[in-house]
This record gives C-alpha cells, sequence and structure tokens, in this order.
C-alpha cells in the first residue's frame, strides 16, 4: 500500500561506473581527456613544481599554529569548590569528585574566583589571582 507521508530518498549517481550508472556512458560527465578526467586532483595542487607554494607563500601567524595544540585546563569556581570537603585540592580529588571530566584530566585545573570561601583549602593546582587571594583570606594556601 502507498503511504503518501514517506519519504523516499534518490540513491546517489555512481559515476564512472559502466553503462548501467545512471550518468552516461563513456566520460560519465567527466569531459574527455585529461588530468580531471582520470582521478580527482588535491585541493592545494598546483601543477607544477614552484619555488613557492601557496603554502609556503601565506604568512605564519605569530602564535596562532605554534599554541593552538596546547591544551586549557579545566576551569573550577570558589563555588563548586566549596562542594568540596576541606584539605588538599588535587586533580586527582577533583576528578573523584566528579569536577573534571576523566578526558581531561591529563590538562590541569584552574580555580577562578567566583564565590567566597567557607573551607580552609591547600591549592595544588594553578588559581586566578582573586581566587588566592580569597583562599588566603579563608585561611587555605597555595602550593
Amino acid at each position: 500500500m502507498y503511504n503518501a507521508l514517506a519519504v523516499v530518498q534518490k540513491s546517489k549517481k555512481r559515476v564512472g561506473r559502466g553503462v548501467g550508472s545512471g550518468k552516461g556512458f563513456h566520460t560519465t560527465g567527466r569531459g574527455q581527456k585529461g588530468q580531471k578526467a582520470r582521478y580527482t586532483v588535491p585541493v592545494l595542487f598546483e601543477g607544477v613544481k614552484t619555488k613557492k607554494s601557496l603554502l609556503h607563500r601565506l604568512p605564519v601567524l605569530p602564535g596562532k599554529l605554534r599554541n593552538a595544540a596546547r591544551p586549557k585546563p579545566t576551569t573550577i569556581t570558589i563555588e563548586q569548590l566549596n562542594t568540596l570537603p576541606a584539605g588538599e585540592v588535587t586533580v586527582k580529588i577533583l576528578l573523584e569528585h566528579g569536577l573534571i571530566a576523566r578526558k581531561y584530566k591529563n590538562n590541569g585545573a584552574k580555580v577562578l574566583g567566583s564565590g567566597t570561601v567557607t573551607k580552609k583549602y591547600t591549592l595544588s593546582v594553578s588559581a586566578s589571582e582573586s581566587a588566592a587571594a580569597a583562599i588566603e583570606k579563608a585561611g587555605g594556601t597555595i602550593a
């Protein structure tokens, strides 16, 4: 029975697979002879060896390419830090309490100073200036 609501998807035409491909025969939409008729040309292919290819002519932006792969630490606020028991704060402890995702455990952590500190903490992770001041004001230390 015919269903009017069914969505019919046409299959993609298989280019260059003979007479029954549905595209045509012999050249199958690629023109006649030549490089583009035979295989796919790479995107940055320039035809001949040049002294300076396109990639060599582009300027290197300082800091953009070299620092792009550096992992960023997971940020944790003081409000989230207050959910932990008083004492030492390390990446391992933050991981156990679910404040850092397991896949980011090697990136480290940084405590940001939004909120108020209610307990004494000994930080072994990095902290912003405002977070460090708030923790020291509450009697904690930063290692």
